[in-house]
Order: structure tokens, then sequence, then C-alpha cells
């Protein structure tokens, strides 16, 4: 449970982890990483099974070749291209780990690169129309994973954990 702690008296060389040490199961953190992995995995298998999606990304998704790692391009590419630097910095991996991302999503039909406009040296990531439909398969399976969860926990729980994670963000 929150906040108990049968702590023993200690010295001060001694660390004062207690008896209980059922917290380092259940503290926010570690109940934050679980859901996020659990919507995400959910997330995945409804894409898996959007009529949108094209077959070889759906066989991908579902054979889990596709992970929430790929679903960071999802979330963090914007429309209009973005520059793997700042792909990478949005979705908090180095630049390398999102480049190797890149490279299996442009094997895979969903982005491309192209020279950005804004400068000849660089290039952007940008979605293809088929990466617009596996955009597309997301915002379903987002909202569908939404509302899954309002109806599991309750519409006004959802609803303060949504803004108590937004205030959380800030």
């Amino acid at each position: 449970m929150w906040g108990m702690n049968f702590a023993t008296e200690t010295t001060a060389s001694e660390p004062s982890i207690g008896l209980d040490d059922r917290w380092r199961q259940t503290h926010l953190g570690r109940l934050l990483g679980h859901a996020m992995r659990r919507f995400d995995e959910r997330v995945l298998y409804l894409m898996a099974g959007n009529e949108g999606v094209p077959l070889a990304l759906a066989n991908l998704a579902a054979r889990d070749q596709i992970s929430a790692a790929h679903i960071h391009i999802t979330r963090h590419l914007a429309l209009e291209g973005s520059r793997l630097t700042d792909l990478a910095r949005a979705a908090g991996m180095s630049k390398q780990a999102m480049g190797d991302l890149v490279d299996q999503c442009t094997a895979w039909g969903l982005v491309q690169r192209e020279p950005d406009p804004l400068d000849a040296r660089a290039r952007r990531v940008v979605f293809t129309p088929v990466g617009l439909a596996w955009l597309q398969a997301f915002k379903d399976a987002v909202a569908q994973a939404e509302a899954e969860f309002g109806e599991a926990v309750g519409k006004e729980v959802a609803t303060v954990v949504a803004l108590g994670l937004e205030a959380y963000d800030t």
C-alpha cells in the first residue's frame, strides 16, 4: 500500500529500507510504466486488425515485429516531416536508435527520407501514403484503447487520471 513504511531504527551508515518492500512493486513510476506498456500493446493489437492497415504491416504487427518503439515515430513525426535529430529528441531517443527505427519503417513503406526545403544539406523524414494510413489506424486504436480504459476504471476516474497526467507532464 502507498505510504506504508515499517522501517526500523538505523544508524547513519545503515540504509533505512525497512521491512516492508512492497513499495518497490507498487510505486507510481512502476505502475505508470506497466500501464504504458499495456496501453501500447493494446494499441498495436488493434492496429494489426485495422482494415486500413496494409496487410503486410498488419501481419508484422500481429507477429510482434512492430513494437512500441516503432510507435515513437507514429507519435512524434510531424505531419510536414521532421529532421531525424528533432524526431529523436521528441521521442527521447538517441539519433542512432531513431535512425535504426526510421530505416525499418522506410523498408516497410511507412516513411521516406526527402530533401529538407529549408536546408539543402539536411533530410526530412516524412510519412508515405501507407504511413498516413498507419497513422489513421494509430489514431483509431488510441481512441478505442482510451475508451476501453474508461470502461475499465470508470469515466470519472479516467478523466481524473488524464487530467492528472497532463498536469504532471507540464
